[in-house]
């Protein structure tokens, strides 16, 4: 039993601690997708609040005698987990986004698929592969990571302590221009075999003018991307997974 002294200070570190898991939770990959119930992630974070809560107490501060003192660390909390979350959520993004580019290389772009993660004018493929990235980050394990990185984010940034300015824009700049990279890291094959098909249609048309090149481009553009998916869906994915665990594991806290 707890003894009720204790209930206000309990109370106090249970709020911060909800604070931190539950905007974290919301941006974390594969539990942040709009296929995932709001209840369902909540219930997640409720039951990570209480996991995390007896190791995480100890460090925590006392209770503030000032409302604004309150209120500033509830802030500085669930600035803390949306910042861990943005940073674990990039990488996610990345390949669906990937997906998206290469996309517009084989023609398949449209206007009319709307979609709740990337916005307006998404491909097929980029939702197929935004459905795969989290359907692998669950089933390889990886999901692990990123809550290990909540754990020991309270040692490299407690309740109460300032935030790093120079690490914090490092970590931030980081993560926002490797997910530049990797993104077109996967795309890439697709431009080169784009740039190889339009420069093979110009010499078609100087060589046989009769010939109708623009009856055959769209069609021949769009089997031939589709095939080289199937052929490169699968290193594509592994390419992901791979960057993905280096970028999970540069977490802080981690």
């Amino acid at each position: 039993m707890i003894p009720l002294a204790e209930l206000p200070p309990l109370a106090f570190a249970f709020v911060l601690v909800l604070c931190r898991c539950t905007s974290c939770v919301m941006l974390l990959p594969g539990w942040a997708e709009t296929e995932i119930p709001a209840m369902l992630r909540l219930g997640f974070s409720l039951a990570l609040t209480l996991l995390l809560l007896p190791s995480i107490a100890p460090l925590l501060p006392p209770i503030p005698a000032g409302v604004p003192r309150f209120v500033a660390l509830v802030l500085a909390e669930l600035l803390a987990g949306i910042l861990l979350g943005f940073l674990a959520r990039l990488v996610t993004i990345a390949l669906p986004a990937g997906a998206q580019i290469f996309s517009a290389f084989i023609g398949l772009s449209s206007v009319l698929q709307p979609d709740a993660a990337l916005g307006a004018q998404p491909t097929a493929l980029s939702r197929l592969f935004g459905l795969a990235a989290p359907m692998l980050i669950l089933t390889t394990g990886l999901w692990q990571a990123p809550l290990t990185a909540l754990a020991g984010s309270y040692a490299v940034l407690g309740p109460g302590m300032a935030m790093p300015g120079g690490d914090l824009a490092s970590s931030v700049t980081n993560a926002v221009s490797g997910w530049f990279l990797l993104a077109f890291r996967l795309a890439a094959p697709f431009l080169l075999a784009a740039t190889v098909w339009h420069i093979a249609l110009g010499l078609l048309s100087r060589l046989v003018p009769q010939l109708h090149v623009f009856a055959i481009a769209m069609p021949g553009q769009v089997l031939g991307g589709l095939a080289l998916v199937g052929l490169l869906a699968a290193a594509l994915l592994h390419s992901w997974l791979g960057a993905a665990g280096e970028a999970f594991a540069a977490l802080p806290g981690n």
